[in-house]
This record gives structure tokens, sequence and C-alpha cells, in this order.
């Protein structure tokens, strides 16, 4: 499929415009996204905030491989730009990611069995949303799963835990996020033994990672410290 313009990239994907209205999301690695567009047309018709998709046919480009998501193109920051741009405070930040992850796990799972398991983010951070005019949107899908939610809210608060305890510019800002977060989350985030158990599983997902440096890695022990410390106690 032809593409235009280069309009973001992250660690596995780039986006491309196709027009005003539309843009083009291309794995680099050659990833499926089959999976994941069958995910977020799901996630739409449940109400939730997702990008909406379109098919390479209806815009006139015949067949894209199964590398390339075809969505409407968002009008926005995301919610870390506008973090940086003091547009939105870390406090209102955890408690939108809360929101989402909240309206995330009302929605049932799609194809497990097990009542309880939701469909899963779990790479939920202030990058993978989107504040458009119409509201948060929340972006790239590739690691979605169905399980328990725990896992989900452990997430991202470890990926907030390790940019917390790093050594960079962000450090206080994902602290307070973090603390945020754990706060509208609670009493769900409570470290009773279901999610304690999330919090290593996190860990140990993080750390099988590829995608991660080496010293984001070597972080990770005192991130779970972090999350263990802010999480508010079940009254």
């Amino acid at each position: 499929m032809q593409t235009g313009d280069l309009v973001g990239s992250g660690r596995s994907a780039d986006v491309f415009a196709i027009d005003d209205e539309w843009v083009l999301r291309r794995y680099r690695d050659g990833g499926d996204a089959t999976a994941e567009a069958a995910v977020m047309a799901y996630l739409a018709e449940h109400g939730y905030p997702v990008p909406r998709l379109r098919s390479p046919q209806s815009t006139g480009h015949g067949t894209a491989p199964r590398t390339d998501l075809v969505m409407r193109r968002l009008r926005g920051p995301s919610m870390l730009r506008a973090l940086a741009d003091g547009t939105i405070t870390a406090e209102e930040t955890g408690a939108e990611l809360a929101g989402l992850l909240h309206r995330l796990h009302a929605v049932p799972a799609r194809a497990c069995a097990d009542p309880a398991d939701r469909v899963l983010h779990l790479d939920l951070h202030p990058d993978n949303v989107m504040r458009t005019p119409e509201g948060p949107v929340v972006i790239d899908w590739r690691n979605t799963e169905e399980g328990p939610p725990g896992l989900d809210r452990a997430m991202s608060a470890l990926i907030l835990a390790q940019v917390a305890v790093g050594d960079t510019a962000l450090a206080a800002q994902s602290r307070a996020v973090l603390a945020s977060l754990l706060t509208h989350l609670a009493p769900s985030t409570a470290l009773d033994d279901t999610d304690s158990a999330s919090l290593t599983e996190a860990r140990r997902r993080r750390a099988a990672d590829p995608s991660m440096s080496g010293s984001e890695t070597h972080l990770l022990d005192r991130a779970v410290e972090l999350v263990r410390e802010l999480t508010p106690a079940r009254p």
C-alpha cells in the first residue's frame, strides 16, 4: 500500500499518513496485526475508546499486508505530551489512566470462558493514550490478551515505576502519576495475594521483553518496590 509522510514512530511500528482523515500503522518486524484489529473492533462495539478502523479497500488502496492497520487519524497530543506541556496534571493523568483501566475491565472477554477474565491492554501508559477533542483514545493494542485484570493494572503501574526510579527528567512526574493511578484504582489494587502475584508476573514479562534495554531491565526490582510502597493499604 502506498503511504504518505511518516507521522509517528514507536518501538515496533511506524505510522504514515494516507490523507487528512486516515493513517496506516505498519509493524517494522513483520508482526501480524489481524488479532489486534479484531480486539479493537470488539472493544469499539462495546463503546471503549479505540481508533476507528477501516478496510484498505474502502480507502482505495487495495489489499494491505497483515502487518498493516488503517485507522482514523487522531487529533490531539498524547497524554505524555500533555503532561509535559502542563495541560494536564500528574494527579489528573493517574486518574484518567485508572478510569481507562476500569472501563476496559468492565468489557467481557471475547473468547475466555472464565467469567473473571477480561480484555487486557498490557501496555497502557501515558504515551499510549491520545487526548482528542472527543476524549481519550487508547492506542497500540499489540500486547493485548485476555486474563485477570490485576495483571493489566500491575503492568501499567510497573511501567510508570520504572520511569519513576530512573535517572531522567520524567522521574518525579512519573512517581506522582503512579501514586495517583494506584490511589484511583484502590481498593482493587491493594496488594492481596492475587495482585501480588500479578505484579510478580508483570515483572517477569517486562524482564523478558526484548525491546527493553539493559538499563531499563536493571530498574525492575526497584520499580516493584516502589509500586508496593505507593499502593494504598486495604481498609
